[in-house]
């Protein structure tokens, strides 16, 4: 096996983040439960929630790019691949993670649909109710993949909101293959319960057959995977099937759980929660960044934890405070 000469590349959706505020009421008078992300299966369905939203903010966004964000802020070499429309929006996208130092080059997709969209409505309290219109993204092939790229990375970071369309599902096998023939870690985030919901089946497939070499998870999430109702009876049933285990605990922290043993983190503690977009996407970053380093369990734990209280004190998915800094010697 040659050495990598990225530490991180990931495949995810290609999206742009809409934030803006609002309260209980609007929530559940346009029929979203709070906290939650529901897909939406049309332009004109996010064209016409678009127009009901309050003053907002366009950031790039989109679970593994924010991930990459994150890592690339924290000093790692990163490439990403994804698929955006050429149109504005996507030229948005393209820039920013261009501009954040990552390798990014699949070409933009011409015609419709247009590139992908996250409507985000930000409670008082952060929570975040997310309507996504993924939108190109349902469209990267495997024929878009860049191979080498894959192949020179020392991790492939999957996230599971991209399985749930047929194209890049495929892709997502096929770069599997590839960071496997290459000797490199394949690391995977379950990302949703609807999205556990709709590919429990093949996200069990993916782990009995070997595949996964780090699951990240929240504790939601998976118990969802393992269809039960309590969360160490979970970890009972998935982490002796995976090398790496780590799951998010929220206000409580997180843990990994590797060759049957057990390494906990408390959350930092923040000031004011302010948005919790992204946290768990800044949260792999954080990790992800500690293992490539060769820290230890403990100390990438902690890295997750310190990058996911950065993210939850600001508006927007992506880092504003310098995360090296942040992260001190971790880093």
């Amino acid at each position: 096996m040659t050495q990598a000469r990225y530490d991180v590349v990931a495949i995810g959706n290609a999206i742009v983040d809409i934030l803006a505020r609002a309260d209980d009421a609007f929530i559940a008078a346009n029929g979203m439960t709070k906290g939650q992300m529901q897909l939406v299966f049309s332009p004109e369905e996010a064209d016409a929630l678009y127009a009901k939203m309050g003053p907002g903010q366009e950031v790039s966004g989109g679970s593994a790019a924010n991930t990459i964000a994150g890592l690339a802020a924290l000093g790692s070499t990163c490439g990403f691949i994804g698929q955006v429309a050429d149109d504005q929006l996507g030229q948005v996208f393209a820039h920013d993670i261009r501009a954040a130092g990552i390798r990014y080059d699949t070409d933009a997709r011409p015609g419709a649909p247009t590139t992908g969209r996250c409507l985000i409505f930000v409670s008082p309290d952060g929570q975040r109710t997310m309507n996504t219109f993924l939108g190109a993204s349902h469209y990267l092939p495997a024929e878009a993949l860049d191979r080498q790229l894959i192949a020179d990375s020392a991790y492939l970071y999957l996230e599971g909101y991209l399985w749930d369309p047929e194209e890049p599902r495929a892709a997502m096998r096929a770069a599997i293959d590839v960071a496997r023939a290459a000797g490199r870690k394949v690391a995977f985030t379950l990302s949703a319960e609807f999205v556990i919901d709709r590919h429990r089946a093949a996200f069990h497939e993916l782990i009995d057959g070997g595949l996964i070499d780090l699951l990240f998870a929240n504790d939601a999430e998976l118990i969802s995977l393992a269809q039960t109702d309590d969360l160490e009876a979970a970890i009972a049933a998935l982490a002796p099937k995976v090398p790496l285990l780590v799951v998010t605990l929220g206000p409580e922290g997180a843990m990994a759980i590797a060759g049957g043993e057990r390494t906990t983190v408390t959350a930092e503690r923040v000031d004011a929660v302010v948005d919790t977009t992204g946290a768990g996407d800044l949260f792999a970053a954080g990790f992800l960044h500690g293992q490539v380093q060769g820290r230890s369990l403990g100390d990438s734990l902690r890295l997750g934890a310190i990058c996911a209280a950065e993210c939850i004190g600001h508006m927007g998915p992506r880092p504003v405070a310098d995360l090296k800094t942040l992260a001190g010697s971790l880093a």
